[in-house]
């Protein structure tokens, strides 16, 4: 498959990983960028944004991103902790009273972001509609009593994280977190990084190609339940049309070039062109104290061996590997997966179209690429 773009000399064997893990055939693309020290010294793209069209992928296409929205929706937060805005040890109903019932009012906003408060699903029923207008689901979090005593457990709260730490930035800036990053962080480096799409770029996105073969999982299990909102939205299905990628779903709808996401994460650990970073040291490190791994809620799945920090995944061995012990982000279904890191003093994104399924080694790949490159 053919590369374009181009790297910083040094970062060849990261250009000969990409060219690997693009599809042959033709079905789908991506893309990789990656800073050091607030410069861009990679930035690679290939295949096709459209294989019904035969529209090829550009520097800029954006694709959905899944849950690596999950890390720029972190930033945010701890950014508005570091300001002195969000106390991540204070209860959530100091900034939002109605959470408090249902036996939430101890519940913090680390709890939270943690995926400790025992809110991974809800049991109201909810309609597509409902989905995407935001208020219907933070209502039914409102009433939602915890599945387990928050704080006791963790399991990933794949969709309602979304909405939770969304409300927080809303009531906590009076924007809806997909406004408060485009005016804080989006606009002012030109991203094209959306937690809502504009309906303007909907004809440049990339085109999901799902899986040939996808997990067929019971429709009560509690990752069904988690990452279809009860039956609301069909998973991965429904996640590549307008309706769902225009509205607000910051847990995973997220839609971003490669570009765009890995600069969030470079102006979050160094800066960009000189710039102030947007999270100090003493930020990340707080961020990267681990709060959850190990057998997630109710114990009956195997350890994967994931592990996170407040809002961000950490260093994942095997499932997750960014570049070491201060490396900061969040993957994200299909394959994509980006991270910040103050000791390399890196930001590193790969957005793709193609969705891999289990098993899916890509981001691993790319990332002991780099590694070897930073010596």
């Amino acid at each position: 498959m053919q590369v374009k773009g181009q790297v910083d000399e040094g970062f060849g064997p990261l250009a000969d990983a990409f060219a690997a893990v693009l599809p042959e055939d033709g079905r789908g693309g991506g893309a990789l960028a990656l800073y050091v020290d607030g410069e861009l010294v990679a930035s690679l793209w290939g295949g096709a944004a459209d294989a019904r069209t035969g529209r090829e992928w550009e520097e800029g296409t954006a694709t959905q991103v899944f849950s690596a929205a999950k890390g720029i929706l972190s930033v945010l937060l701890h950014r508005l902790a570091q300001e002195g805005r969000l106390d991540l040890d204070a209860p959530v109903a100091q900034y939002w009273p109605e959470f408090a019932d249902g036996g939430k009012e101890a519940v913090t906003v680390r709890t939270v972001l943690a995926h400790r408060a025992g809110l991974p699903v809800v049991d109201a029923s909810l309609s597509f509609e409902d989905v995407l207008a935001w208020a219907p689901v933070v209502e039914a979090l409102e009433k939602q009593v915890p599945l387990w005593e928050p704080g006791t457990a963790h399991a990933y709260h794949g969709m309602t994280l979304g909405w939770l730490a969304g409300e927080l930035v809303r009531r906590v800036t009076g924007l809806t977190p997909g406004a408060y990053f485009r005016e804080s962080i989006g606009d002012p480096l030109d991203l094209a990084t959306w937690f809502a799409l504009p309906e303007e770029e909907a004809a440049r996105l990339a085109r999901l190609e799902l899986p040939d073969q996808q997990m067929q999982l019971p429709a009560d299990a509690l990752i069904t339940r988690t990452l279809t909102l009860n039956g609301a939205v069909d998973f991965p299905g429904d996640w590549g049309s307008f309706p769902l990628l225009g509205a607000e779903i910051p847990a995973g709808s997220a839609v971003s070039s490669a570009r765009g996401l890995a600069a969030v994460y470079a102006a979050a650990a160094t800066g960009l062109g000189g710039q102030p970073r947007l999270l100090g040291r003493q930020t990340v490190t707080d961020a990267l104290r681990e709060q959850s791994s190990g057998p997630s809620w109710p114990g009956d799945m195997p350890d994967f061996g994931g592990r996170w920090g407040t809002g961000f995944m950490i260093d994942s061995n095997p499932v997750w590997r960014p570049l070491g012990a201060r490396s900061f982000g969040h993957d994200g279904a299909g394959g994509n997966t980006a991270f910040g890191d103050d000791e390399f003093g890196v930001g590193f994104a790969f957005v793709t179209s193609r969705m891999v399924g289990p098993g899916d080694d890509r981001a691993n790949r790319l990332t002991a690429a780099l590694r070897g490159c930073l010596g």
